[in-house]
């Protein structure tokens, strides 16, 4: 699981706010995954924590996850 995890935070998508300068988070082809807070690592670890929240959710429901780089 550290694996995938480490794999699908690789592909995230940061990108600073205008409307408030916060960080904003996000890994493509995980949808509900997102963080948004006042700094880049803040931003990281949240966005880790939901991750990880996701994941068991899914599996808790037999959803099935995204492939990352071969890992699933």
């Amino acid at each position: 699981m550290t694996k995938y995890i480490k794999a699908a935070l690789h592909q995230a998508k940061y990108k600073i706010l205008s409307d408030d300068d916060t960080f904003y988070g996000e890994i493509p082809g995980f949808q509900g995954v997102w963080a948004n807070t006042d700094t880049l690592e803040a931003c990281r670890e949240e966005l880790a924590e939901v991750l990880e929240e996701w994941i068991f959710l899914r599996v808790s429901q037999n959803l099935p996850l995204p492939v990352v780089n071969g890992i699933d």
